[in-house]
């Protein structure tokens, strides 16, 4: 069977963007998407997946996202494939001409839905109006192209709960997967390691103002942003007052990142109500311990108090949880490990494979 993946765009490395390219390169699939940034395709690992790009985008938001749906609306590759698969806010546009096909969905529109206010907040006020008017006019269309998605899976629980809340449809669960073998353990070392797009959702400044009080512990954090995305001005503000103790690295390749998890003292993430979180597993599958906001996915992962430590969203109790967990990482190397065999990318493959087919019989009845 020949499957093609829409995903929205390729524009930086994120849990996302590494978990399509592991789907397409476990079945086999192409990747259908807008923008692409082949360096970042380089550092994770994935020159070896096919992916077709339909144009890049003009790099100012909204339009990049209004410019990607028009984009997924009007392509066609419906003669080509024998099943599609859409991924992202946007590549579901494409749904009204590619069928048999389902959506593994990471989260409806956030932007649109549970997280409306946060990011109107952050837009500067002279565009807010404009954002406002985008929002208005671009989520019942978006809700209409979702009416042609045949099948919903999904990543956690926690987004299970929100498709049903705003689309009113039934989805089946699939965790995401890292490949654990490519993971190992070297030693505790002196920093504790952050991987994240630098986006307002992720509130890395609660780890910068836990770290700023505590400078004999050291952050090292990892990630960037696409161009013309919301995040251009918070990473610009998150960068102007880092403490001595904080190092923010950029983007950087899969081996460098698996070196980071292989020496770190810990793992810490931070994201509002986070659909899933791969950066836990990943830790995890290190031997490392993570601490995480005590919501969303992460509550799907993390075993409190075996795993890692989840806190409330303050950096009074990030602050506790690093010097507790600092005392003692490797309390938390066994069952870490153990945890993370769980999410295993040959059982995630494996998994997608048997719903895809189920779906099939069922188109053929």
């Amino acid at each position: 069977m020949k499957i093609a993946i829409f995903h929205d765009y390729i524009g930086a490395i994120g849990g996302g963007e590494k978990l399509v390219l592991t789907l397409a390169r476990g079945l086999g699939a192409d990747v259908i998407t807008t923008d692409v940034d082949e360096d970042s395709v380089r550092k994770m690992g994935f020159e070896d997946v096919k992916i077709i790009s339909l144009g890049r985008m003009i790099k100012l938001a909204p339009i990049k996202q209004i410019c990607a749906s028009l984009r997924f609306a009007l392509c066609n590759f419906s003669g080509n494939y024998d099943f599609f698969i859409f991924s992202g806010n946007w590549a579901h546009f494409a749904a009204k001409k590619h069928k048999p096909n389902m959506w593994y969905c990471f989260t409806p529109t956030r932007i649109f839905y549970d997280l409306h206010d946060v990011f109107i907040g952050r837009v500067t006020f002279i565009f807010r109006p404009l954002f406002k008017i985008w929002i208005t006019l671009h989520e019942p269309i978006s809700k209409y192209y979702s009416g042609h998605i045949q099948h919903i899976v999904t990543i956690s629980r926690n987004v299970q709960g929100r498709i049903k809340k705003y689309y009113g449809r039934d989805s089946i669960v699939v965790f995401p997967a890292i490949d654990v073998s490519r993971c190992r353990f070297k030693k505790y070392g002196d920093f504790w390691l952050s991987v994240n797009r630098l986006y307002p959702e992720k509130r890395i400044e609660l780890q910068i103002n836990a770290f700023r009080q505590m400078p004999d512990e050291k952050l090292v954090i990892v990630g960037g942003y696409a161009t013309g995305d919301h995040a251009s001005k918070y990473a610009s503000w998150i960068k102007r007052d880092l403490p001595e103790n904080v190092e923010l690295i950029g983007s950087i390749t899969e081996e460098e990142l698996l070196e980071l998890y292989a020496t770190c003292k810990g793992h810490i993430t931070t994201a509002i109500d986070e659909d899933f979180g791969m950066t836990p597993v990943e830790a995890m599958a290190s031997g490392k311990p993570t601490i995480a906001v005590r919501e969303g996915g992460y509550l799907e992962t993390i075993i409190d108090g075996e795993t890692g430590i989840l806190v409330d969203a303050n950096k009074n109790e990030i602050m506790q949880a690093v010097k507790l967990i600092s005392h003692n990482p490797e309390k938390y190397k066994n069952a870490s490990m153990k945890r993370a065999r769980d999410f295993d990318t040959s059982e995630f493959i494996k998994q997608i494979s048997t719903v895809i087919q189920s779906f099939q019989n069922n188109n053929v009845k």
